[in-house]
């Protein structure tokens, strides 16, 4: 005898599970129909007339891979995102580019005005040096000046010698002091007024005049600029007296007689 025998009991029991159950999944795949069949804005449902169940049409096409179009957004995304950036970084690198070449042009505006600062600086010293050394030059000159200026002779016979040697030596006459002052004193005794009428230039007309007994030819041929043109005059009569004898004789010193 078999071991699980079922009585009419058990049996009719199972059966009525089964439909139940059965009868279960039903209701639950027509709801589910109806709830899907339901627009997502339906605030409420109607009862009380049977709910026409929606027709599902899935389609006979291919399904897209929807994987690889959410990867091809992506991708695209990514690009536009790259675009941007690189674009943001092209304008942060002409902004950075045009304020080093501003930065340069500065610096470069304030060495150029910072050379001519000192190249005017420089010239202004300079000038200024210039100016304290002539201003200098002429401090040293000018006691100079004055003290030629104011040399005085004595109006005498030693006072006549310098006058005349200082004329002398501008002139590039040669002549001492001590030969000029034997050769006087051996014509005229110092008499600036002295005068020859007996020797034979006085017999031919040109007599021998002054402290130094020039005749007058001679006087008018060797006479220095800017001393009187008066054969009297003791300095004028010097200095043309010894141009003769450095013409004649070298110098008025190599002259011991009658000249």
């Amino acid at each position: 005898m078999p071991k699980y025998i079922l009585t009419r009991g058990h049996s009719r029991a199972l059966i009525q599970r089964h439909r139940i159950a059965i009868a279960g999944v039903s209701a639950l795949g027509a709801a589910a129909l109806a709830f899907s069949a339901v627009p997502g804005n339906a605030g409420t449902v109607t009862t009380g007339a049977p709910a026409t169940v929606a027709q599902v049409n899935y389609g006979t096409g291919p399904v897209k891979d929807v994987k690889g179009t959410v990867t091809d957004q992506l991708a695209t995304e990514s690009v536009k995102i790259d675009a941007i950036a690189a674009q943001k970084k092209a304008v942060a690198d002409a902004a950075a580019k045009k304020a080093a070449a501003d930065a340069a042009a500065k610096k470069a505006a304030q060495d150029a005005a910072a050379k001519k600062a000192a190249e005017d600086a420089a010239a202004t010293k300079a000038a200024q040096d210039r100016a304290a050394k002539e201003a200098a030059a002429r401090s040293a000159v000018r006691p100079q000046m004055q003290m030629v200026a104011a040399t005085t002779y004595a109006d005498n016979l030693d006072g006549w010698i310098r006058h005349a040697l200082d004329i002398m030596r501008s002139k590039g006459i040669p002549g001492s002091y001590n030969g000029l002052h034997r050769n006087i004193m051996r014509e005229s005794s110092g008499n600036p007024n002295a005068i020859n009428n007996w020797d034979v230039n006085a017999v031919n007309g040109i007599p021998s005049k002054g402290l130094l007994q020039v005749i007058q030819p001679t006087f008018n041929a060797y006479h220095v600029a800017g001393t009187s043109t008066n054969i009297y005059d003791p300095v004028a009569n010097i200095t043309a007296a010894a141009n003769y004898a450095a013409d004649k004789y070298g110098s008025i010193d190599n002259v011991n007689s009658a000249y």
